[in-house]
């Protein structure tokens, strides 16, 4: 029986800049450097992505479905790219090697094309290969020229078909910028781009908003059998909320001028006809985000909170809940006795949260097809990849 075409969303991340490195380099140092690069970039898109094919200097992933949730989509891309600088900038700093493998690291940068279609999915004994016109699609678009057109040399691109299943009604106002190329057998395909350069410019800057420790009045923490990224999903997410938090009916979004969840959106976490006026005050996919958040009760201050994540290898995720005391006495006052009504409705939140989380990993591994295997690094370059792009 033929497979029928299913709905995916496509991404592959190249490392430019990759065939100059690799002609002025010693050949085993840059194949290494390319094994430990290409670790980190695949290990960005994990688990929500599955790896589909390493090509060369670049990895084809994807993932099966009908939409796709845009903030993430985007988060995670830029994620990757903040890792793979992190890495690179780590390989440079802790290698004494002078070989011109070594010396060229920093020329390498990386692109990322993002496209939605439809796909079959044909197995060959234990091997699955993706084949399709979009597949066509998503590859000639590695050879463009955005780099002329816009000045971007590192980019994230969304095709005008990935950007519709985003849900991103306005591409302009969420500070993409347009971008047509043209092929012969495929047409015209519009896409927008996010200039990846500038993004990392702006996370070097970013100053980071927690809860500290000795100013944490209440503290949770525990450990879940589920990777980080799907963890993350399931305790920021408006739709997934509402399945675990204690007493939450609903959670409206408001992501401002950008459609794009992080600092500054706005939730309304239900609770029936009252709502927790929530703001993003610090947000680091998969790391930390912050809360300040105001109680349907007269008279409360606003209530910091941090949610921390920690990937503790494994499949393993580690969260810890901090709830920061109000600064003045006065405001301690009023939001101290508040304490234990927030310690049972955290902890019967996390009990719900466990399982249904846990069952979510399984399933999805359980139903993910096998992965090619990554080239093996040597471990010459550095130290360990960094696990998260914040702490």
């Amino acid at each position: 029986m033929l497979s029928q075409p299913e709905p995916a969303c496509l991404v592959i991340a190249d490392i430019s800049g990759y065939t100059g490195f690799l002609a002025g380099a010693e050949l085993d140092h840059a194949q290494d450097i390319l094994a430990d690069v290409m670790g980190v970039v695949v290990g960005a898109f994990r688990p929500t992505f599955r790896l589909a094919k390493l090509e060369g200097d670049a990895a084809f992933v994807f993932a099966m479905t009908e939409t796709v949730d845009g903030p993430q989509l985007q988060d995670t891309i830029e994620r990757c790219y903040f890792l793979f600088r992190r890495r690179l900038r780590d390989i440079g700093q802790a290698s004494t090697c002078e070989c011109n493998a070594c010396i060229l690291v920093p020329n390498l940068d990386l692109k990322v094309v993002a496209h939605h279609g439809r796909i079959v999915r044909q197995k060959f004994g234990s091997r699955e290969e993706l084949v399709g016109s979009d597949i066509i699609v998503v590859h000639r678009l590695l050879k463009n020229h955005v780099p002329d057109a816009t000045g971007f040399s590192a980019y994230a691109m969304y095709t005008d078909a990935c950007v519709i299943a985003m849900g991103i009604d306005d591409p302009i106002a969420a500070r993409l910028t347009e971008h047509v190329e043209a092929f012969d057998g495929v047409g015209e395909i519009r896409a927008w781009v996010r200039d990846l350069h500038a993004a990392w410019d702006a996370e070097l800057v970013r100053t980071q908003l927690v809860v500290e420790p000795k100013n944490t009045a209440l503290r949770f923490e525990a450990v879940l059998q589920a990777p980080t990224p799907l963890v993350w999903d399931y305790m920021t997410s408006p739709a997934r909320r509402p399945r675990w938090q204690h007493g939450v009916t609903g959670v409206v979004e408001a992501a401002g001028t950008t459609g794009r969840r992080g600092i500054g959106t706005v939730n309304h976490c239900m609770h029936g006809k009252d709502a927790i006026v929530e703001e993003v005050m610090d947000w680091q996919p998969y790391d930390h985000v912050t809360y300040r958040s105001l109680l349907p009760i007269p008279n409360v201050p606003k209530l910091l909170s941090t949610y921390l994540f920690t990937d503790l290898g494994d499949r393993r995720t580690r969260v810890e809940l901090r709830f920061g005391k109000p600064r003045s006495a006065k405001d301690q006052a009023i939001a101290m006795p508040l304490l234990p009504m927030i310690d049972e409705m955290v902890t019967d939140g996390l009990a719900h949260l466990g399982p249904l989380v846990e069952a979510a990993a399984r399933d999805a591994e359980a139903a993910a097809p096998p992965e090619p295997a990554l080239p093996a690094s040597l471990g010459r370059n550095a130290r360990e990849p960094v696990a998260a792009a914040g702490r």
